[in-house]
């Protein structure tokens, strides 16, 4: 099992500095102990003008068959023979990945102390790989390693046996892979798709196997057209596994769009206390007044934008009248914390059949979320930034456009009657605004106007008669019966918003 690395340099930027990124001299050839062989690591060129770095695994057959104890690939369950006779010491596999991580774990992570400048940059790099399974042939390893920064990305063929042409190609490749990247990611790259293109690893997937992707990962896997493929082949296809990390990958995509960290994001579940209102009565009697709009509203299917921990999905799930139920978080955790408290694995097929837990951000368009009767959006828009807003009318009442929205805010003028909350303080940390009566009113007025909608207030909550209702409620209704014609001015101020940040995962406030 065998792999180079090759870089070439100038006299100022020698090529065996690739020595120093390994943390392996050129001038030594070093073997080091693997759970199933031993891994040398030598170097058959060492020049400024070029340097090669070789990893060759000496897999031990009988170690392989001991530890796998006749399950999975090393141990070949089909016939006996196979567990001492295969691939396994001749092809790159989980095998030489484990070992890659192993010898070169320092590379990997990007550290190199003697030249730190040169492990950040990105260099030439050659990487071949002479022997690689590839359940998917050439055409899949291309798809893989194509939209990874490579220049070049060759996988040829390796005949069966090139005495007999007719019999055709084997399931392995010749890969060369060619172009400027950092080491790291070099590394990183073949750490994770070596045994996803063998499609089998050789030993068992656990779920710190997660943890592992996504840290190689890091930087390429989320936006990785084939990462469905990618995680489920790398988990061996274990479901619940491939479901946590592609949720996770989603999370770090949407943080990465809007430039954010993933805990700016993911914060819908506070660690530290209860997200429900306190004092209670007041979400109820906010549960209660959406509930009651949309009863009169005659509303069978519901979409709770912005769902967080899932005590509004679990209110309308009691109304029969509510066919359809759709929950929408962009928060990974708030979601798994709204199926556990709804209890959907333990749900009959038809009580199932009448809800759904999404992932996804408010401030895009979303076809998933068209043609429903009603849409809720509770305690939701004050946690966006405010040039954030127009993004999230469009998705909403531009692009979803159910007959009904529904909207509710703290009123701001009401926080002078909490006796617990500091003077000049919103209700929550992760507001980032709270409106008077008057500026909610401005602002759906003109969303109404300008998306084909009539609007009225309802105050939630004692309605105090100096500053009003500690909530706001505004309904929105679609004044005609057909679907908006977004308009030429409103297509241009869409397409004018800014995407630079995100909404922050909606929640229900603490007071």
């Amino acid at each position: 099992m065998f792999l180079t690395i090759s870089t070439t340099g100038t006299a100022e930027r020698p090529a065996t500095d690739l020595g120093f990124l390994l943390h392996k001299h050129p001038e030594k050839a070093q073997s080091f102990a693997t759970a199933h062989g031993t891994a040398h690591v030598l170097y058959p060129e060492a020049s400024a003008a070029r340097c090669t770095a070789a990893l060759l695994l000496d897999v031990d057959p009988m170690a392989l068959v001991r530890r796998g104890k006749g399950k999975g690939r090393g141990g070949a369950p089909d016939a006996a023979l196979a567990q001492y006779v295969n691939d396994r010491p001749y092809a790159a596999s989980s095998l030489l990945a484990v070992a890659l991580a192993k010898v070169f774990k320092t590379a990997l992570h990007g550290s190199c102390t003697a030249l730190p400048e040169r492990a950040a940059a990105p260099l030439p790099l050659r990487i071949e790989v002479p022997a690689l399974p590839a359940r998917g042939g050439a055409a899949l390893v291309a798809r893989l390693f194509g939209p990874l920064g490579w220049s070049e990305v060759s996988a040829e063929p390796v005949a069966l046996d090139p005495e007999f042409p007719a019999w055709g190609d084997s399931r392995y490749v010749r890969l060369v892979l060619t172009g400027e990247l950092r080491l790291a990611d070099a590394l990183n790259q073949l750490y994770v798709l070596l045994p996803v293109l063998d499609d089998a690893k050789h030993y068992w997937v656990a779920p710190d196997e997660v943890d592992k992707l996504l840290r190689a990962g890091d930087g390429w896997l989320a936006d990785h057209p084939d990462r469905q493929l990618i995680t489920s082949r790398y988990l061996s296809r274990r479901w619940g596994l491939t479901r946590a990390a592609n949720e996770r990958l989603e999370l770090v995509r949407l943080a990465e769009a809007d430039g954010l960290d993933v805990e700016d994001v993911d914060n819908a579940v506070d660690e530290t206390t209860d997200t429900e209102d306190r004092p209670v009565p007041l979400a109820e009697r906010r549960r209660e007044a959406i509930l009651g709009a949309l009863r009169a509203d005659d509303a069978a299917r519901v979409l709770d934008l912005g769902c967080g921990q899932g005590q509004l999905v679990q209110a309308l799930l009691k109304d029969v009248r509510h066919t359809e139920v759709v929950g929408v978080d962009v928060s990974a955790r708030a979601l798994a914390v709204a199926s556990r408290r709804l209890r959907v694995e333990r749900m009959g097929e038809r009580q199932a059949g009448r809800v759904k837990l999404l992932q996804g951000s408010l401030t895009y368009t979303d076809k998933r979320l068209t043609g429903y009767d009603a849409a809720v959006l509770s305690e939701v828009i004050e946690h966006l930034d405010l040039p954030r807003l127009p993004a999230l009318e469009y998705a909403v009442f531009g692009s979803a456009r159910p007959r009904t929205v529904i909207v509710t805010t703290p009123n701001v003028e009401y926080n002078v009657r909490w006796e617990s909350l500091p003077a000049g303080q919103v209700r929550h940390r992760d507001h980032r605004f709270e409106w008077t009566r008057a500026e909610f009113r401005d602002w759906a007025a003109k969303v109404a106007a300008r998306y084909g909608y009539g609007v009225a207030f309802t105050p939630v909550g004692p309605d105090d008669p100096e500053v009003g209702p500690p909530t706001q409620m505004a309904v929105f209704t679609r004044t005609d019966g057909t679907e908006h014609a977004t308009t030429e001015h409103d297509a241009i101020e869409h397409d004018a918003i800014d995407h630079t940040t995100t909404d922050r995962a909606p929640k229900e406030d603490a007071a």
